[in-house]
Parts: C-alpha cells; structure tokens; sequence
C-alpha cells in the first residue's frame, strides 16, 4: 500500500480517462468502512441534494466554490452566469475540472489564499469539514473575512453527528464532530487527516464569538442542514 496526497484525484482522472468505477474507500477509528463512487463526484444538478442545489441558487456575485473537486458545483453557476473560481488542494482534480469547461478552477490551499474579494464563500460536501477541529474555528471565520466582500456571505452544509449516540454525549474537551479519517482507492492511502462535523448550536456560538452572524436556512432529512454566514 502507498501513499498518495491525491486520492480523489487519481480515482477521479481513472474515472474520467477509463471509466474505471473502483470506489474510494473512507475509513475511520470510530465508524464503520464507508465507500464513495467516483462517478457522484461527477453529478449534476438534478443528481445533488437538495441541500447543496439550495446553496447553489443562494449564491450571488463573485463566488469561490472551495474544494471544488472535478468542478460539479462550479459548472452549475458557471452555466447561470456567476463569476466562480474554484479551488482545491488535489492537483489531478483541478486537470478534470478544466478538461470538463471549469477554466477558473486553481490548485490551491483555502488557508494560504491572501487574493480576491468574493460575495459567496460556498463550502459544500460537508464544507465544515475543512475546518478540522473547533480549535481552528478563530482561524477559519478570519480567513473567510479577509475573502469576503463587505456584503458578502458563507454557505456552508454540515451535519450534527449527535444522531450517534444513545445519550446526550458527555461534556469533555474533545467534541463529537471531530472526525479523523483516511482514504483508500486501489493500492493507494492517505495519510490520516481531521474532519469536523459541527451541529447548528455549536455553529452559531462560534460564528457569534467572531462576529458572524449564522442562520439555519434549511434542514436536511437526517440531521444534516445548511447555514448562511454573514461578518457583522
């Protein structure tokens, strides 16, 4: 087994190149194995949840779809006449997104970004995830305020992970959504990496605490929903 930074990316490019349909295998300490196929990287409009196709008609302006991946979110408002740019951190990624008509798709890391002024943060697939643990919740509302226009806003989908657990979980200092996860496809491994999920509650003390405003604007079926993120 090897590693590779760029699993997405190369499952995606076998995808697209061969239609090879091997699916991406998610493992974690705490879950069960989890798999994902390739091909709902490729997904349409009609193909995403209704939770994602609500944040892609709440965008407006200039936008930066962040792990943009292969470019499906980005191709949908590209098509409405939004100014997107699109960024990821997997380079093989960014190729497809461009070879399927994303030309403003970048290789880029979200925290490193010091350029561009966008109405819309858009965070989707679980976007709170890029978040890694509430520690670097500080850190992650200062980098969307140095991006964001005056007026501008974050849509963001997460979960509530609280659906796990038979009882209230107890107070302690590490919190439920921190998640840490590894990915496999083929021969190939991540490097381990964490992931937050965070629930509404947690969401708008942490926005408030670093003068964000956070509204619930819809709910998923399974405690999952969508939050719009505006700097006060």
């Amino acid at each position: 087994m090897s590693k590779n930074k760029d699993i997405f990316g190369e499952a995606a490019k076998a995808y697209y190149f061969n239609e090879d349909q091997t699916p991406i295998t998610v493992k974690s300490p705490d879950f069960d194995d989890d798999t994902i196929p390739v091909a709902y990287l490729f997904r349409d409009y009609a193909e995403m949840p209704v939770l994602e196709q609500a944040a892609l008609e709440m965008c407006e302006g200039t936008v930066l779809d962040v792990g943009c991946s292969v470019g499906s979110h980005s191709l949908y408002l590209q098509k409405k006449g939004l100014e997107v740019t699109g960024i990821d951190i997997s380079e093989a990624s960014v190729e497809i997104a461009k070879k399927r008509g994303f030309s403003q798709a970048q290789v880029q890391d979200f925290y490193k970004m010091e350029t561009g002024r966008f109405d819309t943060l858009l965070f989707l697939m679980n976007g709170s995830g890029i978040i890694g643990r509430t520690e670097n919740l500080p850190k992650f509302f200062q980098q969307c305020r140095k991006l964001l226009t005056e007026n501008g806003k974050i849509l963001m989908d997460s979960s509530d992970l609280i659906f796990l657990f038979d009882e209230e979980p107890e107070i302690s200092e590490e919190y439920y959504g921190e998640m840490q996860f590894q990915i496999f496809w083929k021969d190939h491994s991540s490097e381990a990496f964490d992931w937050l999920y965070i629930d509404p509650g947690t969401l708008k003390k942490a926005a408030e605490d670093n003068n964000f405003y956070c509204t619930i604007v819809k709910e998923g079926e399974h405690y999952d929903y969508l939050a719009e993120l505006r700097p006060l």
